[in-house]
């Protein structure tokens, strides 16, 4: 914990892995929610996997309505040092039934299930971490399992599968009982964090909000097939059926189930646009609890910087996100060695954290050595967006996941057009929604994913048409200031803040 509490908080966010230690879209949008809700007191619980010296300090400057800052990790290593015992045949009985939900979720999980399972029966988190991984009870269930579900695959594999999975949901039911008073809860995300608030909301009967800005088992499932090629690159054996291994398939089990728990423990169920609205019912929500909040931008912060922009259209292509491979940032350099043939001076700019993936970034830095294109691309890291966007030519997104960037808005409201692949709200956002949003006209281009010739060829055609690119840039700018104000997002939740937080 950072700090504690000193009054009650009326909406405590629960945060995976974003605000305020890592900066991102997310993390931009928490930041942008809190202030702008000054009347409202906010406490932040912060979850990481294991503590690392860049989630010490925050990256944005906590707003002064925030009464409480809790930060918790999910993994360690203080399960690795127990004496054996017997075990909780009850806990394991009732985790045993947990699973098998996970397997075949026709009704509702049961309360006795939920209470035994998953908040483990209200025991200490140090008794139940004991007899998970130092107990007779937990080796017998993890042989009758791997005996009866899958005897063919490695047993090392899924004994540390089986381990490293469950260590969070262990430590999440101690977290859940520490968590100070407050109005409502409103989760970020499913995945543990929506876990987190089911829990809260049984243990304390306040109302549960869930926001997804992407859709969190699907991004996982991206994350796990791109880790499972890169360690088979130069192996001949036979993919799996469905492309994952035993191991991967138990994490995307898990990862489905407690969303399935996140989504029938929260009201609203909020997500950016109707493709991901639609995924969440097909994933377990309940329609009558969706609804639809599409991002916003602060307009009036990016509209001083079309003042700034050169005559000529720079020829600079902007890439604004992480270095991981779910951005695809390979797609974006071969583009740029493509476009370096008809446009000797074009540059690629990436701008972005690299600590998440450091070997991601590494292939990233080889290939552009391999291009002969160290004159082409430049990696500046974390930069001030505004510094940034009146140099750029357009701004690119390669990702082959996306959900509702914010990036295009912050582009269109500062005058810069946008070429991006065909991924979650980004066609709505370009091309517009109903008739008279695409009565407005493109604000930019569209591409599929993986392509760098279609990404050259859409570059080429924007930067050297002037026309087309400032009838890109009046579309841009016209669509984000009718459709996409920060104003309508921040009364949209307090209308949902002051309905729910008053019941």
């Amino acid at each position: 914990m950072v700090h504690a509490d000193t009054v009650q908080a009326d909406v405590t966010l629960l945060l995976e892995g974003t605000y305020p230690y890592v900066r991102g879209g997310v993390s931009s949008w928490v930041h942008e929610l809190i202030t702008g809700l000054p009347e409202l007191r906010f406490s932040l619980v912060y979850l990481g996997a294991t503590a690392t010296s860049a989630e010490e300090v925050p990256q944005y400057k906590v707003p002064k309505n925030v009464v409480a800052l809790h930060r918790y990790f999910l993994m360690g290593e203080e399960e690795l040092r127990a004496a054996p015992c017997a075990g909780n045949p009850a806990y394991f009985e009732s985790n045993a039934a947990l699973h098998e939900w996970f397997r075949n979720p026709a009704a509702p999980l049961d309360e006795q299930v939920f209470d035994g399972a998953v908040l483990q029966g209200g025991r200490a988190t140090a008794t139940c971490i004991k007899e998970f991984f130092h107990s007779e009870a937990a080796w017998a269930e993890i042989l009758r399992n791997y005996q009866r579900n899958c005897p063919d695959a490695s047993m090392l594999s899924y004994f540390w599968t089986v381990r490293n999975t469950h260590a969070p949901l262990l430590r999440l039911a101690g977290i859940a009982r520490t968590i100070p008073a407050t109005r409502m809860v409103h989760a970020v995300s499913t995945g543990y964090a929506g876990l987190l608030g089911a829990m809260l909301q049984r243990l304390t009967r306040r109302p549960l909000i869930l926001t997804e800005h992407g859709i969190y088992t699907k991004e996982r499932r991206i994350e796990l097939l791109s880790l499972f090629l890169r360690e088979r690159q130069g192996s001949l054996d036979a993919m799996p059926a469905d492309g994952l291994e035993l191991h991967e398939q138990l994490w995307l089990r898990l990862f489905e189930g407690i969303g399935r728990l996140a989504y029938a423990a929260a009201n609203p169920v909020i997500s950016l646009y109707e493709q991901n609205r639609q995924r969440q019912i097909a994933d377990g929500a309940d329609p009558a609890r969706t609804r639809i909040i599409p991002n916003g931008v602060n307009v009036e912060r990016y509209a001083p910087l079309r003042e700034k922009r050169p005559d000529r259209i720079p020829n600079v292509l902007g890439l604004i996100g992480r270095i991981v491979p779910i951005k695809d940032i390979k797609t974006f350099i071969r583009a740029v060695h493509l476009l370096s043939a008809r446009l000797p001076d074009i540059e690629g700019w990436l701008v972005g954290p690299e600590e998440e993936d450091p070997a991601y970034v590494d292939e990233c830095r080889e290939l552009v050595r391999t291009l002969h294109l160290e004159r082409h691309i430049k990696f500046l890291g974390f930069q001030r967006i505004d510094d940034i966007l009146p140099q750029l030519g357009l701004m690119v997104l390669t990702s082959i996941s996306e959900a509702f960037p914010l990036v295009i808005g912050e582009s269109y409201a500062s005058g810069l057009p946008v070429l991006t692949t065909d991924v979650g709200a980004c066609r709505d956002l370009v091309e517009g929604r109903g008739a008279e949003d695409r009565a407005l006209g493109s604000g930019g281009s569209i591409v599929p994913i993986s392509d760098p010739d279609a990404l050259a060829v859409a570059a080429y055609e924007l930067l050297s048409d002037p026309a087309r690119w400032h009838a890109a840039q009046r579309a841009g700018i016209q669509r984000v200031e009718r459709y996409y104000r920060q104003s309508g997002v921040i009364d949209a939740y307090r209308d949902i803040y002051n309905t729910i937080g008053g019941a």
